[in-house]
């Protein structure tokens, strides 16, 4: 349970039942209608959109037109339809051929598959220039100092910024998306094998030294399901359990299986429907419409793109972890959807969890984290931060996103240590009662979901679009707009089961906060 505090009290304090109706007609009324909105904006420009941009033809949904101007998902729907759905197929036979024959050679026989898939995705060159990235990292690791494979795994990501470098790339494919996909591939196994050395610097003689060579690096780095597009598992954990299922032959549930299977075409059918009711990507483009809509299109098309982003992500790290699941691997945590985490804390703890161990383990504690005070626990963060930042290309929109959300995370760390302070607490205890501090509580994450909803619209749709939003909620919209926004927001807020999410992500933050230092692991 949580410690003493507004936070834990906030538990036992739950709210009447009208009032916890009155919110929820609230929230489910706007959405709703926000969305009805943005359907109808979707119907007046279609023709014009369809003109610029060029639709493509609903194929299980009669009369309506699809929206196709997401690059990342129409990149990825197209290389599973070409490629990468028969590709996992493969993993999956030599997976379960493994499980029943040769179980003790099992991590082989993947590591085999991996780099014949991989040969298969990128060509041999691609897959060349990756067995290069590996040879140098595990050559300068061989070092022993992190700072040194440090280094190494920023200039190599470094490469992949290059102009000159990249058009040597691309002149070995026929089409630029066979370039994208190695380039993709290049960045994520930039982050396997950072941590594979960074582990390799860090094992000082320990009885699993073996585990460190050569080709477990290769095992680590081709492990085929999270090989294009991830979920990021550091190299600690898939080591473990790779080890343990190599002595117990994973047994799958059936009916977990198939319950997976059937979430997975439901996020599908839900995330192909949206584009295809509401063209939230081809609008974005249109700074007229978005400068003449209403507010209700804007609040619609600001919650669509968080959904939208959501259900891509289920399916882009929910397929691998079913397969995962049927390698006996446990999988981080599948997203959680960015508009029900009311905190900048909350959503790099919950969206991305394998990255957001990464990112801890790698960086955060290595730098001292929250544990050598405030001013170290901030240059830690700023420096996580900043490497998503040049992970993600570096460019100006991403490093205003970067740096809103490193602010709104510093803020909350703020404000929770003034929370946690004996006077405050006294003063909160005498002057709030358990439901006023429940209610307090939604006012400050009414206004860190604002926030947080912008800082995403700017990763999400640029810069531009980022400003639009706040000219017309704060600037042209002053006063009364932000007061309706933040009010919807507090309603918003108070219909989650908050506080015992609350525990469960301060239980999740003392854990990882708590891990091993790096001269210990």
């Amino acid at each position: 349970m949580c410690r003493s505090g507004a936070a834990g009290r906030l538990q036992s304090a739950p709210l009447p039942t009208y009032e916890l109706a009155f919110y929820l007609a609230i929230t489910v009324g706007c959405h709703l209608y926000s969305f009805y909105q943005l359907f109808e904006v979707s119907r007046i420009y279609e023709k014009d959109l369809d003109s610029e941009f060029g639709f493509e033809n609903g194929f299980f949904i009669w009369g309506f037109k699809k929206d196709p101007t997401d690059f990342e998902w129409s990149f990825w729907t197209e290389w599973v339809k070409k490629l990468l759905l028969w590709t996992l197929l493969g993993h999956i036979i030599v997976s379960q051929v493994s499980n029943a024959f040769f179980p003790k050679f099992r991590m082989w026989l993947f590591m085999i598959y991996g780099m014949l898939a991989c040969f298969i995705t990128v060509g041999y060159k691609g897959q060349a220039v990756i067995m290069l990235h590996l040879l140098i990292s595990f050559a300068v690791a061989q070092l022993r100092v992190p700072v040194f494979s440090w280094l190494c795994s920023v200039l190599l990501l470094y490469s992949l910024q290059i102009d000159s470098l990249g058009r040597i790339l691309k002149r070995w494919y026929e089409t630029e998306n066979e370039y994208f996909l190695l380039l993709f591939c290049l960045a994520l196994c930039n982050l396997r094998y950072t941590s594979f050395c960074l582990e390799y610097c860090w094992d000082h003689g320990s009885p699993q030294r073996h585990c460190r060579s050569f080709c477990w690096l290769l095992a680590y780095v081709f492990y085929y399901p999270v090989f294009h597009n991830g979920p990021i598992i550091c190299y600690d954990d898939f080591n473990k359990q790779m080890q343990r299922t190599e002595t117990s032959v994973p047994k799958a549930d059936l009916v977990r299986l198939f319950l997976g299977a059937v979430r997975i075409f439901f996020w599908w059918w839900l995330t192909e429907s949206m584009l295809h009711f509401m063209y939230i990507h081809a609008i974005q483009h249109q700074e007229m419409i978005l400068e003449s809509a209403s507010y209700w299109t804007l609040g619609g098309l600001g919650f669509a793109h968080t959904l939208f982003f959501y259900l891509k992500y289920l399916l882009l790290y929910g397929i691998p972890s079913i397969i995962m699941y049927l390698d006996g691997i446990e999988a981080p945590r599948l997203p959680r959807c960015t508009s029900s985490l009311y905190s900048f804390t909350g959503t790099w703890r919950e969206f991305d969890v394998g990255l957001h161990r990464w990112l801890v383990r790698y960086i955060y504690v290595p730098l001292g984290g929250s544990r050598h005070g405030l001013i170290r626990m901030m240059f830690s963060s700023a420096l996580a931060f900043s490497f998503v930042c040049y992970w993600h290309g570096g460019h100006s929109f991403m490093i205003n996103w970067a740096t809103m959300n490193w602010v709104g995370v510093m803020m909350e760390n703020l404000l929770k240590m003034i929370c946690f302070l004996s006077p405050a607490q006294e003063i909160i205890g005498r002057f709030l009662s358990s439901r006023m501090q429940r209610r307090a509580h939604g006012v400050l994450g009414s206004v860190a979901t604002t926030l947080l909803i912008l800082s995403n619209l700017v990763f999400l749709c640029g810069n531009e679009v980022g400003k639009i939003y706040w000219n017309r909620t704060f600037i042209q919209g002053w006063p009364w707009t932000p007061l309706v926004v933040l009010g919807y927001f507090y309603c918003y807020t108070q219909m989650d089961d908050g506080e015992q999410a609350s525990c469960k992500e301060s239980r999740g933050c003392r854990e990882l906060l708590t891990l091993p230092a790096p001269s210990q692991v």
